[in-house]
């Protein structure tokens, strides 16, 4: 799946790229009125390769957001406390409260990528780990909220490229540690799962999005398009008017 991903797509103008995100970004602020009018909760899980994109986006998402109605979560490696409960525990109590959007910046999606590869956790469980994040994703989807994944997918070269251009840059520095490298030499061992990892969880309730992020500008943008129209569509089909805010 991934070998077919078109990884040429970009956009050229800056202009366009200007245009269209600015555009994209009033309708979200509009529809953010909306979810909290109606209390749909938006569940929106980023993962991708380092340096993929995923903060860049998330960013691009959030900034014209009314920051009352969004939360961010980054996921690290679990602490001690957390490993005490069952894996989706540390996600389950951040979720968001109905008409509010969580944003996760890598999730329990991890269960079947770094701890798959990284031998974290056995063969059993990260397969039984499949159905698992089906049904949770599958409960959120009945209860009113909006389940949508994005993988960010770049080549081998383009990470690369953008490895060393953070170690040249100061301000980006910090961004590139040696996990970053050493998972990098792992790339076609996380290539496996990640294919396994979409085939098995990509479901109608809860979809996964592929975001070509060799051009940023084009990720983010589709970004945004995909996440506007999942929300749009959840009110379709809930039959609510959406006029009103946008008058």
């Amino acid at each position: 799946m991934l070998d077919q991903v078109d990884l040429s797509l970009k956009i050229e103008d800056d202009k366009e790229y200007s245009k269209k995100l600015k555009k994209l970004q009033l309708r979200l602020l509009g529809l953010q009125r909306a979810l909290l009018d109606h209390k749909i909760g938006c569940v929106f899980v980023f993962e991708g390769w380092d340096a993929g994109g995923k903060g860049g986006a998330i960013k691009r998402v959030t900034e014209s957001l009314d920051p009352r109605g969004f939360e961010v979560h980054p996921t690290a490696a679990p602490t001690g406390e957390e490993k005490a409960h069952h894996y989706l525990h540390r996600f389950w109590v951040n979720i968001p409260k109905y008409g509010k959007i969580g944003l996760f910046d890598r999730s329990w999606y991890g269960r079947v990528l770094v701890e798959r590869v990284e031998n974290f956790a056995s063969e059993k469980e990260w397969k039984r780990a499949y159905e698992e994040i089906s049904s949770f994703e599958k409960i959120l989807a009945q209860e009113n909220y909006i389940v949508e994944k994005f993988w960010f997918h770049i080549s081998k070269e383009e990470q690369l490229k953008r490895f060393k251009e953070r170690e040249k840059d100061p301000l980006k520095k910090w961004k590139i540690t040696d996990e970053d490298w050493r998972n990098r030499e792992k790339w076609d061992q996380y290539k496996e799962a990640v294919e396994d990892m979409i085939q098995h969880t990509d479901h109608k309730r809860a979809p996964w999005n592929i975001i070509e992020g060799e051009d940023k500008k084009y990720a983010r943008v589709k970004t945004l398009h995909l996440i506007v129209k999942s929300i749009e569509n959840k009110f379709e089909k809930k039959g609510i008017d959406l006029d009103s805010y946008f008058n």
